[in-house]
């Protein structure tokens, strides 16, 4: 009788372990933590843009160089459309231009400038002393947007505060701001988002000390292009605020 007693014991006792052995390691399965799941947080792009040389004479040409990382898609404007993540492009600008590479990736958005001069060319008896329109259109730079807005963007800043600086320097010029816009959407939209950015453009001249009496506005929508091809680098050119000098 007491080795059945002591049998039924030693049993126990093991059906009991095995029990808690076996509850102990399904703890241990579902105790792990959940941020090993967590996915990581994609990396924010970086993008590097510079003129070499960053001024020219009319007529001449310079070299935009660029590299980016963590980015999938590389867009140049004015005139440059979607680019290689890392490259270099001539360019011969009319006039001073300041030119934008914008960078888009998994994590995020990024964007740098590179700002170009471009002065009269000289003559045989020296160098030419440009009249107030050569000087005007020399200096002042031109507001662009991005497609249905009329949010003023970090290149345009650059271009608007170097405006302001010219016209604070030159009290005697009056401006008149031209809303424009590409060729997509009715005209009567295309007028009201015209001057939307026309009046942008001057409460930012405004804010950086020009007087709003010397700043006029009006809107043309998409009646005046600057480009006619039908791609995002024309419809570009003619998203701006085109500023027009006078005396």
């Amino acid at each position: 009788m007491r080795s059945d007693n002591t049998s039924r014991i030693s049993f126990s006792i093991a059906i009991a372990g095995i029990l808690i052995l076996g509850g102990c390691q399904k703890h241990a399965v579902t105790s792990t933590p959940a941020a090993q799941n967590a996915a990581p947080t994609p990396a924010a792009p970086t993008v590097k843009l510079q003129a070499s040389p960053p001024s020219i004479t009319r007529g001449g040409s310079t070299v935009l160089t660029w590299s980016s990382s963590n980015a999938n898609q590389l867009t140049l404007y004015p005139g440059g459309g979607n680019v290689a993540g890392e490259g270099s492009q001539r360019v011969s600008p009319g006039e001073s231009m300041t030119y934008t590479l914008r960078a888009t990736g998994p994590g995020g958005s990024a964007a740098a400038t590179a700002s170009i001069d471009v002065s009269a060319p000289s003559t045989d008896s020296g160098k030419t002393t440009p009249t107030g329109d050569e000087s005007f259109a020399g200096n002042v730079k031109d507001a662009f947007f991005d497609f249905n807005k009329a949010d003023i963007r970090p290149d345009t800043r650059v271009n608007l505060s170097h405006d302001a600086e010219y016209l604070r320097k030159h009290p005697e010029i009056k401006i008149t701001i031209e809303g424009h816009c590409d060729d997509r959407g009715g005209e009567e939209y295309n007028l009201g988002l015209g001057d939307r950015r026309a009046t942008e453009t001057k409460q930012y001249l405004v804010a950086q000390g020009i007087s709003a009496d010397r700043i006029q506005i009006v809107s043309y929508g998409k009646e005046r292009p600057f480009c006619n091809a039908d791609n995002e680098n024309c419809w570009q050119e003619n998203r701006r605020g085109h500023l027009v000098g006078k005396q």
